[in-house]
């Protein structure tokens, strides 16, 4: 039987009149890894501040590991770690003088304290910087402060939210791998990202964000396989992308929309075919969610 860590039932919050969630319903295995993918303004991070207790909601319900967000907020509190958008370190103190400060508050002895601090170096591959001052780190080395400074007590789950906004690509795949370990400890983990190969690397189950509301559910499979059997790419003299445009697969479909692209584009223009990607099931489920659907789903 399927316990759930994050349970949400018709969750509404709104800002000055402003409708930020409508009605949203969303359930997170426990133990997995959860992916809320949406745009700017979707509803991400209120839903988080919610989950978090940072934010109250105007309808609705919601619980995490087992304690509603209102009645049982202190107990909510005791199950949680997050980390947000930005990270949330003490750029004067060294990497370990901060994981102590956050040890010692979170009521571990001196003792306690430093083992715990030791073993969260050597997790988060920081020992050799945990003397230096965290205003001298990288990007990636500051995030992965931020998360272990999130971990420093051993809790149910964890809320990343966009956690590897801004970090290059070597530094955003380096946190993927401690991510994934976090799961492996039994950690259930909600993420909230804008990056849709970040979803698909990470997530057991995605789901999509659209207007306040969950447009779509699944594993990353599954939304592909809506989207279509086959994306057919257009693309320049200069191997630019000119339009991405999904199919059913069938070799009728595909002859009928190749035909239709003809006298269209120049005739030095290359057609590909290629299997759909999170990038195409985002922007189709947007385009359905506002009643803009249409056969092409990328243009460039």
């Amino acid at each position: 039987m399927t316990t759930y860590a994050i349970h949400v039932r018709g969750l509404c919050k709104s800002y000055k009149n402003k409708s930020v969630l409508n009605g949203l319903d969303l359930s997170v295995p426990s133990g997995t890894i959860f992916a809320l993918l949406g745009p700017n303004g979707a509803g991400k991070t209120t839903l988080i501040r919610i989950l978090s207790t940072l934010a109250s909601h105007d309808a609705g319900s919601a619980s995490v590991a087992g304690h509603d967000v209102i009645r049982d907020r202190k107990e909510v509190k005791r199950s949680i770690s997050l980390t947000g958008q930005f990270a949330a370190v003490d750029e004067v103190l060294t990497g370990e003088e901060n994981l102590m400060m956050m040890c010692r508050l979170s009521g571990l002895s001196f003792a306690e304290a430093r083992k715990r601090t030791n073993e969260l170096l050597k997790q988060f591959q920081l020992q050799d910087a945990a003397g230096k001052r965290a205003k001298t780190y990288s990007g990636g080395m500051r995030r992965r402060l931020d998360l272990a400074l999130s971990l420093v007590a051993n809790r149910s789950v964890l809320f990343l939210d966009e956690p590897t906004t801004g970090l290059d690509t070597i530094s955003r795949r380096a946190l993927w791998e401690m991510i994934l370990a976090l799961k492996q400890q039994g950690i259930t983990i909600l993420l909230t990202t804008q990056y849709l190969e970040e979803a698909d690397e990470l997530a057991d189950r995605i789901a999509v964000i659209h207007g306040g509301h969950i447009v779509a559910e699944g594993t990353s499979e599954e939304l592909k396989a809506r989207v279509g059997g086959e994306v057919i790419e257009l693309r320049d003299g200069n191997d630019e992308l000119l339009t991405s445009i999904p199919t059913t697969g069938g070799l009728t479909d595909i002859r009928q929309t190749i035909n239709e692209l003809v006298g269209l584009y120049p005739p030095d223009t290359r057609i590909g075919i290629r299997k759909p990607s999170m990038d195409d099931v985002f922007l189709a489920l947007t385009q359905e969610s506002t009643g803009t659907a249409s056969k092409e789903v990328s243009a460039g």
